[in-house]
């Protein structure tokens, strides 16, 4: 059973029964990244949309999104959400694609925005990806808001790309557009330090390995495709998350070195900036997520913060058991971020997130 929250404005604390057989963190994270989503999207227009722009010795940076757009005659007035993956994933990952499914059936324009380099776009970039990109999310958030004149956005982030839309909506701060009504972070990894830490803890080096391997074979082609700025040596002898940070990202992304890098880019300098409505999905026995008691201490005291904390649920999975009497499929924090948007799509007088009821499956 979930714990209760400690925000006033927080979601009522739920049931949150894990599927039968996959009642650990580990099980849960593993099934979780790779159980298929039903998935009913219509074709998906690719748009490339540039964060950064050229300089005179860069070329710009582009990132692709894939949307899905309701008909034009409705698009302006429908919830607009814009899905960020995690670490090596990208807009094919299956929670995205569930998510997506579930926001498209209920009415909502979808972005599915991949980040720098993510889903075989290297070429499009000069530069590494990292954490810290917020400003990535906000360049596509106010480009589509310009290009179809929307009028609500809501934004999910999952793990890597949850730190990137609160790190974000903090440093909005008092200001944010208003066609932002919502913030949504599933497993977000807040606290960059104590988590990569975690990942390299005896019982976590499988998802850490996963994690380098890929991340180093991307460094590999980013380094033929820029052998004027990468120097592919760099790689050699890498064998964990915080060696790739203080060898390639710190080097390439000007940060002093990993530690730098983890304190500079965390969302969790600046979650108690956040003035529009933020739901933050967290499990106790996800495997690396770590919270500093500092930083759980500003997300329960930031009133526009609804934060959901379960006993269960590993990493970016939360799956409870299916129902197919109902239909339910059991994505529990799929249903309850679509609920949460939904409930905030409209604008409000006080940018307080608006209470949703859970579902106890």
């Amino acid at each position: 059973m979930a714990p209760a929250t400690h925000n006033k404005n927080a979601v009522q604390s739920a049931d949150f029964h894990p599927r039968r057989l996959l009642r650990s963190g580990h099980l849960q994270t593993v099934f979780g990244n790779y159980l298929p989503r039903a998935n009913s999207l219509p074709p998906a227009e690719e748009q490339l949309v540039e964060v950064s722009p050229a300089t005179e010795h860069q070329i710009s940076s582009q990132v692709l999104c894939h949307c899905h757009w309701q008909p034009e005659d409705v698009r302006a007035a429908r919830p607009t959400v814009i899905i960020v993956h995690g670490l090596e994933g990208s807009s094919g990952s299956q929670y995205v694609i569930g998510n997506s499914d579930k926001l498209w059936q209920a009415g909502c324009n979808i972005v599915r925005m991949n980040m720098r380099n993510c889903c075989g776009t290297e070429a499009l970039t000069p530069t590494l990806y990292h954490s810290g990109l917020s400003g990535d999310v906000d360049a596509v958030m106010r480009f589509f808001v310009d290009l179809h004149h929307l009028q609500s956005i809501a934004l999910i982030g999952y793990s890597m790309g949850g730190n990137l839309v609160l790190k974000l909506t903090g440093e909005l701060g008092k200001d944010p557009p208003p066609q932002l009504r919502s913030v949504v972070g599933v497993s977000p990894v807040i606290d960059l330090a104590p988590s990569s830490a975690a990942l390299h803890l005896l019982q976590n080096r499988v998802y850490e390995m996963k994690f380098v391997r890929a991340m180093l074979r991307r460094f590999r082609r980013k380094a033929s495709l820029f052998p004027r700025a990468f120097d592919p040596n760099r790689a050699i002898g890498i064998s964990s998350l915080r060696d790739f940070d203080e060898r390639i990202i710190a080097l390439y992304s000007g940060f002093a070195g990993a530690e730098d890098y983890y304190y500079r880019v965390a969302a969790a300098r600046v979650i108690d900036e956040i003035t529009v409505p933020t739901l933050i999905l967290n499990s106790l026995d996800d495997p690396f997520i770590r919270l500093a008691p500092d930083t759980r201490d500003k997300i329960i005291a930031n009133p526009n913060i609804t934060f959901l904390e379960t006993a269960q649920g590993g990493h970016c999975a939360f799956l409870a058991q299916p129902d197919p009497a109902t239909g339910y499929d059991g994505y529990w924090a799929e249903h309850t971020l679509v609920r949460f948007i939904l409930a905030n799509s409209k604008a409000a007088p006080e940018r307080v997130a608006a209470k949703i009821d859970i579902d106890a499956r």
